[in-house]
């Protein structure tokens, strides 16, 4: 067995990969919400304690949306693939920590807002 064969290798595994899955705990999708690059999160109420069993990058999530964020601002902050964001968001939703707001069909494609939102979100890819 060569040294490249050796399961124990560290370079086997590619942490870009390994952190989202760890972080979603292998979910692809989030149970409710459909959650587009440029749907709005909010954070409601007031933020849960300590022992509310949520993980750092909920908690961070639920930091950034005391203003509305987009599915793809929040991937950039966290440095994250959106798809782990929109799982998470589904989790913080599931909870009602979060409240969603789809994209409206009749959006105004002049407001510079969504350009940013979307070349972050794509950034962050």
């Amino acid at each position: 067995m060569s040294r490249t064969d050796d399961p124990t290798d560290e370079h086997w595994v590619d942490p870009e990969i390994i952190r989202p899955y760890v972080v979603t705990r292998g979910r692809t999708q989030p149970v409710h919400g459909k959650f587009d690059l440029i749907s709005m999160a909010l954070a409601v109420g007031p933020p849960p304690g300590p022992d509310a069993g949520l993980d750092p990058e909920h908690l961070r999530i639920l930091q950034l949306c005391r203003e509305p964020k987009s599915v793809a601002e929040i991937a950039a902050h966290l440095n994250l693939p959106a798809g782990t964001i929109r799982v998470l968001l589904g989790d913080l939703f599931d909870r009602e920590l979060v409240q969603a707001q789809e994209p409206q069909t009749e959006v105004d494609m002049r407001d510079m807002k969504l350009y940013r939102a979307v070349l972050d979100g794509l950034r962050s890819l």
